[in-house]
């Protein structure tokens, strides 16, 4: 007896020492992930529909289950619905908790899935989407639905795995390893989930440019599966993000779900031994920082500009949520109040404090924030294509829409769905050649033409530069930005092109009609009724808190009426909209005429501006146009004591009455005279060939450093400045000195 009781004590003691056991990290990070699973809210009515409309084969009507193609594969409709019944089944709050009737729906519908094996043309389907709705039914219920099923299910989702011919380094890589990750936990294999999560981590680090060599010049270099091992994908040096080897910016795209992959995973695995390292932390956090968030308005609205093919889809520059940069605050503290004040940016929508200049010279892409107002332009050389590929069937235009395309936001919503009813020959920024149709769309995506294309900045101001020749029409240009604090100029010289039955025109904007049209006109203000009509003589334009101002008198044609179009027109996918848009647009655009030789254009724009400051008109005083020919492009703003020139060829100009700026090569110099009597010097190559920049300026300035030697000639005048560049994955990038 006694030993009978000892046993049963024993016992006891064993279940009791087995409950009180801490939960192994392996099943916390199950749990972390089933909870993230779960969030998405239920909605009962559409519960009771998915239910009540399952046909008896187990496929629901309303979806073609016979088209596979690239743009069709409605078959994700039906993933959705069984992973929207399941959600329902382990919902408290549902009236269909645990109820028979939902799981029978889902093994009904998982059962045809399995026979079926539905397999689309676009391998993402098959590797991605179809593996990643079928690990969330597995992780949401899978422990709950018939063996079978679930073991006939496996083969499936086994096709993300990090082998996959879709796992090439880069987003696509993270996104399959965070699916096999999850079908770990699920089947409890804990030594491959460790494997794959540090492959994951493994991730977060720089990669080499694939033209650092010699640029693109004329190699084929092919896409898709047949380089996967090419280098070049994932986070350039420069903090943006490209995810082919075309050296196209998809960092609002492929790199935004490559950061958000990351962060999942940093969040899941916190606190356990699994969790990521602090450096590889870091260094997620400076691109979503300097990275994701400064090529965003306000790090919060997309920039128009940095969108490729997915401008196509509705809603596609709908505002970021707050949830990427609290995951990322939640498992660091590094550059915690950065990212505080983003998330309070998102979800208060308080302004930002921080102003930059910033530009990746990798992608050819510069942006500058203030604290009221956004712009960015886009550019491509020999070293990018100008856009990315319309694959799928999607942004069929976008021809034009790398062409310097200067987009400028005060409230972030001045794009939003325009590009349902854009005119894709008035790309805002943009030189285009108006043809009467678009060429066909294996004709959009070019290499760039030119080498001299980049941008210099101190962070906080900056010239962006491009000797643009087009890929598309028989036309050049010299084209520049000026970005200043509460102003930018822009400037164009050398505009030819030898057709001679084609207008080309320069587009100062196109861009949501919010209110009336002003204009001054021969010093005479008036507010223009709606039309479509070219103005003589205008002084300035006011439109939505941006003003545009003619350095002298214009004839420029505008546009703020109604534009029609269609999400068909440039996105072929099944359920792209055939139903006609019709959104009322503000365009405005110079016209060069047929044939244009040597042509220019000069204008200043003012974002977050008043129709009271316009109309006093004192803008235009701080700006001087020093020079604008297809040799020198250059600005004076004399409040800042600031000088921005663009030397496209070896040449000089004459800042003032007592400086004059002489460069020895190509490239951009920014000058700023501090109040101490001291000089800021900025100095980049946009061909990014030269160890050194030598420049001459007429003010006596004598310093040797690390980088620079600054000698006086007394004979000239001039002291003559020597300024190293830098070299390797930062040649493009700027050089500020203090003299």
């Amino acid at each position: 007896m006694k030993n009978h009781i000892c046993f049963i004590i024993g016992l006891l003691l064993i279940a009791f020492a087995a409950h009180s056991q801490p939960q192994s990290d392996f099943q916390t990070i199950k749990e972390r992930v089933v909870n993230e699973l779960m969030k998405p809210k239920v909605d009962d009515s559409e519960i009771s529909r998915f239910i009540e409309s399952l046909n008896d084969d187990g496929t629901w009507p309303g979806i073609d289950y016979e088209n596979v193609s690239n743009e069709g594969f409605e078959h994700r409709y039906h993933l959705g619905y069984m992973v929207d019944l399941a959600r329902a089944y382990k919902t408290k709050s549902s009236k269909y908790f645990k109820k028979k009737k939902v799981k029978e729906t889902i093994e009904l519908a998982l059962k045809n899935w399995v026979d079926n094996d539905y397999f689309c043309e676009n391998w993402w389907h098959n590797e991605i989407g179809t593996t990643r709705g079928l690990v969330t039914l597995m992780m949401i219920i899978g422990d709950e639905l018939d063996e079978e099923l679930v073991e006939k299910a496996q083969p499936v989702i086994g096709r993300a795995h990090l082998e996959a011919p879709g796992a090439r380094p880069g987003g696509d890589r993270i996104k399959i390893a965070g699916i096999q990750a999850k079908n770990m936990l699920f089947l409890g294999k804990d030594e491959t989930f460790n494997k794959v999560v540090r492959a994951i981590e493994s991730e977060i680090k720089y990669s080499e440019w694939v033209g650092a060599t010699y640029g693109y010049g004329f190699r084929y270099i092919p896409s898709g599966f047949s380089n996967r091992k090419m280098g070049g994908r994932g986070i350039q040096y420069d903090n943006s993000f490209h995810h082919r080897v075309d050296g196209v910016n998809n960092t609002l795209s492929y790199g935004l779900s490559y950061a958000a992959a990351f962060a999942e995973w940093a969040k899941y695995t916190s606190g356990t031994k699994f969790e990521f390292s602090d450096e590889k932390l870091a260094q997620l956090i400076d691109y979503f920082l300097d990275g994701i968030c400064k090529t965003a308005v306000y790090g919060k609205f997309p920039d128009p500009s940095a969108k490729n093919r997915s401008i196509s889809r509705r809603g596609a520059l709908r505002p970021f949520s707050a949830s990427l940069p609290e995951k990322l605050l939640s498992v660091s503290d590094y550059r915690k109040d950065e990212m505080k004040e983003i998330i309070d940016i998102r979800k208060m929508g308080i302004k930002p404090t921080l102003s930059h200049a910033t530009y990746y010279w990798h992608s050819e892409h510069f942006s500058v924030q203030r604290t009221d107002w956004f712009a960015s332009v886009r550019l491509y050389s020999t070293r990018t294509h100008n856009m990315e590929e319309p694959y799928n069937s999607e942004g069929f235009l976008n021809h034009h829409r790398g062409d310097g395309t200067n987009h400028i936001s005060v409230t972030g919503n001045e794009y939003a769905d325009l590009a349902s009813v854009m005119d894709y020959q008035k790309i805002p920024g943009t030189t285009v050649m108006q043809k009467p149709k678009m060429p066909g769309s294996e004709e959009l995506q070019k290499l760039g033409l030119t080498d001299f294309v980049g941008a210099a900045t101190d962070g906080h101001y900056g010239t962006a530069a491009f000797d643009f020749r087009s890929p598309h029409d028989p036309l050049i240009a010299r084209k520049s930005w000026f970005f200043f604090d509460d102003e930018y100029v822009c400037l164009g010289a050398g505009i030819s092109c030898t057709n001679r039955d084609l207008n080309v025109v320069t587009t100062l904007n196109q861009c949501l009609l919010s209110n009336e049209v002003t204009i001054s006109s021969a010093n005479k203000i008036s507010i223009i009724q709606k039309d479509e009509k070219e103005y003589e003589n205008v002084d300035w334009i006011f439109q939505d808190k941006v003003g545009y101002i003619f350095t002298k008198p214009t004839t420029v044609n505008i546009k703020n009426n109604e534009a029609t179009g269609s999400w068909w027109r440039i996105n072929k996918q099944s359920d792209s909209s055939k139903k006609e848009i019709k959104l009322n647009v503000f365009k405005a655009w110079i016209n060069h005429g047929k044939r244009p030789s040597e042509e220019t254009y000069e204008y200043i724009v003012v974002p977050a501006t008043t129709l009271e400051n316009m109309e006093q008109n004192k803008i235009k005083q701080n700006i001087t146009i020093l020079a604008n020919t297809p040799q020198v492009q250059a600005v004076k703003h004399s409040e800042i004591n600031m000088c921005q020139a663009v030397f496209y060829k070896a040449g000089e100009i004459q800042v003032s009455d007592k400086m004059k700026l002489k460069c020895e090569t190509p490239g951009i110099v920014i000058l700023q005279m501090k109040s101490n009597d001291k000089m800021k010097v900025t100095v980049s190559d946009p061909n990014r060939e030269l160890g050194k920049m030598m420049i001459s300026i007429s003010a006596k300035i004598e310093k040797r450093g690390e980088n620079i030697n600054a000698i006086w000639n007394e004979k000239e005048k001039m002291s003559e400045i020597t300024i190293d560049l830098p070299k390797g994955h930062y040649a493009g990038s700027s050089v500020t000195v203090i003299l």
